[in-house]
């Protein structure tokens, strides 16, 4: 497993969440602008400048995005 750098992994999970919000109150103007700011930090990370993102790097940051709130929410539906 690949080690990601704090301020990464803490983006990812704010676009997670935010993500989520999102889903439960559509058409929120100010979630979409938090997601896009969101989008953006993790994708142009100063950690992608020094490796290419592989589709398996951003699985695993994803992963690690999830709280285990939503793992148990996974489980449960």
């Amino acid at each position: 497993m690949r080690t990601f750098p704090d301020d990464l992994v803490r983006a990812q999970q704010e676009w997670s969440a935010t993500y989520r919000q999102l889903a439960d109150r559509p058409g929120r103007t100010e979630l979409r602008r938090r997601l896009l700011r969101l989008s953006a930090q993790a994708f142009f990370h100063p950690y992608w400048q020094r490796r290419r993102p592989s589709p398996a790097a951003w699985w695993e940051l994803r992963e690690l995005g999830r709280s285990a709130g939503d793992v148990r929410e996974r489980l449960h539906r």
